[in-house]
């Protein structure tokens, strides 16, 4: 059965109410998608936007409220983990030499060092370095050994009561360090240049 589309021919949409039948329905057709594609864009697509981040909401309170939960569930634990958190804190900061106790320190090396057999060119202290919370007191030195002694050294510092840490250091033939301060009569002594570095807590802000 062929459609005849002669009666589209000559519509005017001033006469509307003449349509054939077929005309008529295309129309509404039309004007229902119309009507829904608009509804979608203005109003639908913006509810479901709303929709998405309301589900990203929610995801993100739940694994708050797990977090929450799992902190207020080990509520003690954590106290408990404070209060030893705070004596180990109070326990290194006894290890931090005050101030009327560094100059103390520098015999305290030397004599570690002596013990391990090396000669001292010199020692001395550097600028102080502030940081957050402390102050950071580097000490440049400068020994005559040999290798073993310099390892049996850096040993007995690490053992001090107050903290003391080795950086950086060199080590050369002790003929081309040139240290005339100390007589050498083993030509098998090395010169090691080191720093090493104490703290003292910093109980003001840092300037």
């Amino acid at each position: 059965m062929d459609f005849d589309f002669s009666q589209f021919d000559d519509l005017e949409l001033d006469n509307i109410g003449q349509w054939p039948t077929a005309a008529k329905i295309l129309l509404s057709v039309f004007l229902v998608i119309v009507v829904l594609s608009l509804g979608y864009v203005f109003y639908i697509s913006d509810k479901m936007e709303q929709l998405t981040t309301a589900n990203d909401r929610e995801v993100s309170l739940k694994q708050e409220y797990k977090s929450k939960y799992h902190i207020a569930a080990n509520l003690e634990l954590f106290k408990q983990q404070m209060v030893e958190a705070e004596a180990l804190f109070a326990t290194q900061l006894k290890s931090l030499p005050e101030s009327h106790e560094t100059p103390g320190l520098l015999d305290d090396i030397t004599f570690v060092g002596t013990t391990s057999d090396l000669n001292f060119v010199n020692i001395n202290w550097q600028p102080e370095i502030n940081q957050e919370i402390y102050i950071e007191l580097p000490i440049n030195m400068e020994v005559i050994g040999t290798y073993h002694d310099f390892g049996s050294f850096v040993s007995k510092i690490a053992g001090l009561p107050r903290i003391v840490t080795v950086g950086d250091f060199t080590i050369e033939n002790t003929e081309a360090s040139k240290s005339p301060q100390v007589r050498v009569s083993n030509k098998d002594q090395l010169t090691m240049k080191l720093q090493a570095q104490t703290y003292r807590y910093q109980e003001g802000p840092a300037k």
